[in-house]
């Protein structure tokens, strides 16, 4: 029996509106000096929320692993073909297609803040600059395109995909739902967000080489005991 089914779980979507809002705020303030300090904090926020999805695409609920999605180009050009047909092949989580833009904006945002952070630390020069915003621009354009994926998607499969991702529930066999939304878990991720991005507004910006002036310093310290 079809019915309104827990396709998405809570860790999930606050991910997926979380980092789209600090990919959009990076964005935004990517020319602006006098909002430097907030570019570089959405970079910040936007590098750990890939890591907790990488975490989480591995002990998550159902449709959030990317052992469930993750197909590759054969399946998604498959499924993009379907799309032609009167009746398109239809995924309760995330479609081949989607699985590959989120695989790209997984490693497009990583390297993205990356080279950003170490912008931020002066390292590489002008040409980790300019990699910097061509990546961010390939993100963009990638972003772009999922965003006219689900567009056409909810259009296909007369379904909005983008309420979904709001509200975590699908139409489908009762049998596929989750169990649970993980409610703890996205308290968890967003108190963890929260107090990652204030501590970071307040000028505790970390820094690629502070683990580097770390071990320098407790080497040059030992050398001195050894010298005493």
């Amino acid at each position: 029996m079809i019915r309104s089914i827990l396709v998405w779980d809570l860790p999930t979507r606050v991910f997926h509106w979380s980092l789209a809002a600090s990919f959009a705020v990076a964005l935004i303030t990517a020319e602006s000096e006098r909002f430097r300090d907030v570019h570089v904090v959405s970079g910040y926020l936007l590098l750990a929320l890939i890591g907790f999805r990488l975490f989480w695409g591995l002990v998550g609920s159902r449709y959030a692993r990317f052992a469930s999605f993750v197909r590759g180009p054969v399946a998604a050009a498959r499924y993009l073909c379907s799309l032609l047909t009167r009746h398109p092949d239809h995924h309760l989580g995330h479609n081949p297609a989607a699985a590959v833009a989120i695989v790209l904006l997984l490693l497009l945002g990583a390297l993205t803040g990356l080279t950003g952070w170490m912008s931020f630390d002066d390292l590489g020069g002008e040409a980790v600059k300019e990699l910097h915003e061509g990546l961010a621009n390939a993100m963009l354009a990638l972003v772009a395109i999922h965003v006219l994926g689900v567009i056409v998607s909810s259009w296909r499969h007369r379904e909005n995909l983008a309420r979904a991702m709001i509200t975590g529930y699908k139409n489908g066999p009762a049998p596929e739902a989750i169990p649970r939304a993980h409610g703890i878990i996205a308290v968890l991720l967003v108190a963890a967000l929260a107090i990652f991005g204030w501590n970071l507004m307040r000028g505790k910006l970390p820094s690629l080489l502070d683990p580097i002036a770390a071990t320098a310093e407790k080497t040059h310290a030992k050398h001195h005991e050894d010298d005493d």
